[in-house]
């Protein structure tokens, strides 16, 4: 069984207006699902994504009153996004640049042109130059065509130490070290492309990051609706802690934790985001699970407006 490349990623935003207005204004992604945290119904979850809302696409956030991330390992430190080109990253540089974006100079890192940069919270982001997979242009985005994010890329997390990560990827989820630069070590998911990678960094001296707003609180890995009990089983079987079966509705999922604590979930590719919603109504309404649909008022008197 392998990882076709990443489902999501989940952050932590303590501002739900402000992260709405930066990642459909100025990244021009599309909120495809609005919705709560079923665990948690006083919080939004938000879902921005590629123009159909595509796995691999999203990058997602609980909307909790918090304080501002303390940064360290056991983390996810950075989120990679996709464009096509570097010419791309070159117009994302002046457009940065007019905003008032945090941003740094263009880089090279492991063979590909990047530009990192912050959202307003100190959400720690990436745009890679690699046109790898299929591009769904949301029309209604402010940003062209040629230059819209298609989805997530790289992903890196830190560690004090790798060797137990590093069981948990080979061995249990079917990863292929694939190279390391500097204390930054490379896995790949199989048959995904060269962008579904997640890179290790080893940074023994750092204290422990303590999650908050501008942090990351899980990633998520896209695995074939038809493989997920034996998934269920595989992590059984190899005796590790999880969540057992979650049904989100959109996908299904299960947690656990790798050893230096990162939370990961694996999360099936289907039924998909417009299950409950036409395509090109994706994210206009608050969307809730079946199981929540009683409580809608009372779940919506709780919600600031976006």
């Amino acid at each position: 069984m392998n990882l076709k490349g990443f489902h999501h990623l989940t952050a932590v935003t303590a501002d739900a207006p402000g992260n709405h207005r930066f990642y459909t204004a100025t990244l021009g992604l599309r909120l495809v699902k609005k919705t709560v945290n079923q665990d948690d119904t006083s919080a939004y979850h938000l879902f921005y994504a590629d123009g159909v809302g595509a796995p691999g696409t999203d990058i997602t956030f609980f909307d909790w009153p918090v304080g501002r991330e303390r940064r360290g390992t056991r983390s996810v430190t950075r989120t990679g996004l996709r464009v096509a080109h570097e010419k791309s990253l070159l117009w994302w540089q002046q457009r940065f640049a007019a905003l008032g974006v945090r941003q740094e100079k263009i880089a090279e890192e492991a063979g590909r042109p990047v530009l990192a940069f912050e959202d307003p919270e100190g959400q720690r982001l990436a745009l890679i130059a690699d046109d790898a997979g299929e591009a769904h242009i949301w029309e209604g985005s402010p940003v062209p065509a040629e230059h819209q994010i298609r989805g997530l890329g790289p992903i890196t997390m830190s560690v004090p130490e790798l060797r137990g990560t590093d069981m948990v990827l080979t061995r249990l989820m079917n990863m292929t070290p694939a190279g390391q630069f500097g204390s930054t070590h490379v896995y790949r998911m199989d048959g995904a492309g060269a962008v579904a990678e997640l890179r290790v960094t080893v940074d023994p001296a750092l204290p422990p990051a303590q999650q908050g707003a501008g942090g990351v609180h899980h990633v998520a890995f896209n695995i074939p609706y038809a493989d997920y009990d034996a998934w269920t089983e595989r992590l059984a079987a190899m005796r590790v802690p999880n969540s057992g079966p979650v049904d989100r509705f959109w996908f299904r999922s299960l947690y656990f934790r790798e050893p230096s604590g990162v939370l990961f979930e694996l999360a099936t590719d289907a039924p998909g985001f417009a299950t409950d919603e036409p395509l090109d109504k994706l994210g206009t309404t608050l969307s809730l699970p079946p199981f929540l649909e009683a409580r809608r008022a009372q779940i919506e008197a709780g919600l600031k407006n976006l």
